[in-house]
């Protein structure tokens, strides 16, 4: 299996970008801003992935936006838009009308009363996913129907927090767990879930991406505090590890995530480098059957 990396950046702030989504025609979801000093602006990218090929998406009248996801049948997109009081709610972009969502039992439901709802991935059958967190900071996954409008609970049996990050065509659902501990992985099928540890010495492991072979990508953090990207492939059961060369061999300044993954084997997320920015990574998968 052969590897490579392209770093894709806005330039309107090349020092914070985050790729969160692909579809199969290699078209990227994303935002710019570190969301504290410049405020997160999002945005889609076509190939050739050049400064003219961006198109900002902002949820209108926030003060920050991040677009996670985008399908393939129509480029519908999803994601989270934030308030000036700091409340998180979910959308989706369809042809550039936003549609506001915001599960009813996310209403308040925060800590001090707030909202905090993000959606995180959506399919080609009009399905979002997404999570809203409790007073206790324990999220709660779900589904949203897009064209009833109707949310249904993800719940992952012995697991306190639950958000789900990832939906494909057969409604498998990746996503993560914990009980107010370490992270574990998950790829949902129906009633089947199965728990993701990660690669050997993985500690804490998030499941953000799934395709429609049941190939996961996402992160997990080893011992040193290193963060590193993986992909999953379910049909043999077996980890991939993806480092971006770019960013630190180990400890705590090595971080590379990946967010998503499309069905011709490029991989999107992000890399810390070594001037502490935070760019955007394209990965290509060569072998990827």
């Amino acid at each position: 299996m052969n590897i490579s990396f392209k770093t894709i950046n806005d330039n309107r702030d090349p020092t914070f970008n985050q790729l969160l989504g692909i579809n199969n025609e290699g078209e990227i979801a994303g935002y710019f801003g570190n969301g504290t000093t410049n405020p997160n602006k999002g945005y889609t990218v076509n190939s050739p992935y050049g400064q003219g090929n961006y198109t900002n998406e902002n949820f209108p009248g926030s003060t920050q936006t991040q677009v996670t996801g985008i399908n393939n049948n129509d480029g519908h997109t999803a994601g989270f838009w934030v308030d000036g009081a700091g409340n998180n709610f979910g959308f989706v972009d369809i042809g550039g009308q936003f549609i506001d969502v915001v599960d009813p039992h996310a209403k308040g439901a925060a800590a001090g009363g707030a909202t905090f709802e993000q959606l995180l991935g959506l399919n080609d059958n009009h399905t979002a996913v997404g999570f809203y967190n409790d007073a206790n900071g324990n999220a709660h996954g779900f589904t949203y129907d897009i064209k009833s409008g109707s949310f249904d609970a993800v719940n992952v049996s012995g697991f306190a927090s639950v958000t789900a990050a990832a939906i494909n065509n057969e409604g498998h659902i990746a996503g993560f767990v914990s009980n107010g501990g370490n992270d574990e992985g998950f790829l949902k099928e129906g009633n089947k879930v199965e728990l993701l540890k990660g690669p050997a010495g993985a500690v804490s492991v998030m499941a953000l991406g799934v395709n429609n072979e049941d190939q996961v990508v996402g992160s997990y953090t080893d011992a040193s505090g290193a963060t590193h990207g993986f992909l999953y492939d379910e049909s043999n059961k077996s980890y991939t590890t993806i480092n971006d060369p770019n960013t630190a061999k180990s400890g705590p300044t090595s971080m590379t995530v990946v967010n998503g993954i499309n069905d011709k084997g490029q991989l999107v997320g992000f890399y810390l480098d070594a001037a502490g920015n935070t760019d955007g990574m394209l990965v290509q998968v060569s072998g990827h059957k």
